[in-house]
C-alpha cells in the first residue's frame, strides 16, 4: 500500500500538469539495522511514485577500538546485494555503492557526487533528548547534507 502522503503528492502533481520528476536520484544509505529495512517500503514506494534512480549506499567505518559486523567488506558487499535484490523484486533497479569512511561525511560526499535529490534514511528513534537533539548519523547528515533527507522513523 503507498502511503497517504505520497499518493497525495502524485495526485497534486498530475493536477497541477506537471510530470517532471522532483526526485531524479535518490540515495539510501544503508546498514544491517532494523531501521533501515523499515524503511525499504518507504524508499520503494517514493521512487516508484517519482519514477526515481535508486542508489544504495553502504559505508564501512573501520575503527580498531569497536570492530562490528559493518566494518567487514564481505558483509557489507552481501547487505548491497540483499538490498538490490529486494528492491529488484519490486521491479526497481538500483545501483550500490560501497564506501569506507565516517558515515555522515561519506553520506553527504556521496550525495554531492551523485546529484542526489534526496536522501532516505532510517532513525533509531534516539536523536532526542531532554537538552534537544543528540549527535546522530542522522543529525549530522542533515546538518551537512547538500539535499533534502527524509528520516522515516
Amino acid at each position: 500500500m503507498v502511503p497517504p502522503t505520497i499518493e497525495v503528492s502524485a495526485m497534486l502533481v498530475e493536477e497541477v500538469g506537471m510530470f517532471e520528476i522532483m526526485f531524479k536520484t535518490v540515495l539510501f544509505p544503508i546498514d544491517a539495522s532494523r531501521e533501515s529495512r523499515q524503511a525499504v517500503e518507504t524508499v520503494a514506494n517514493l521512487v516508484k511514485v517519482h519514477q526515481s534512480r535508486l542508489i544504495l549506499l553502504s559505508v564501512v567505518e573501520s575503527t580498531a577500538e569497536q570492530p562490528d559486523a559493518m566494518s567487514s567488506p564481505d558483509t557489507v558487499a552481501n547487505l548491497l546485494e540483499s538490498a538490490r535484490s529486494l528492491f529488484s523484486d519490486q521491479g526497481i533497479e538500483a545501483d550500490a555503492i560501497e564506501r569506507e569512511g565516517k558515515p555522515a561525511f561519506t553520506i553527504c560526499d556521496v550525495a554531492d557526487e551523485v546529484e542526489a535529490d534526496l536522501i532516505i534514511m532510517g532513525c533509531r528513534g534516539l536523536g532526542l533528548t531532554t537538552e534537544g537533539a543528540s549527535d546522530s548519523v542522522t543529525n549530522r547528515v542533515i546538518s551537512l547534507s547538500p539535499c533534502p533527507v527524509l528520516v522515516v522513523p
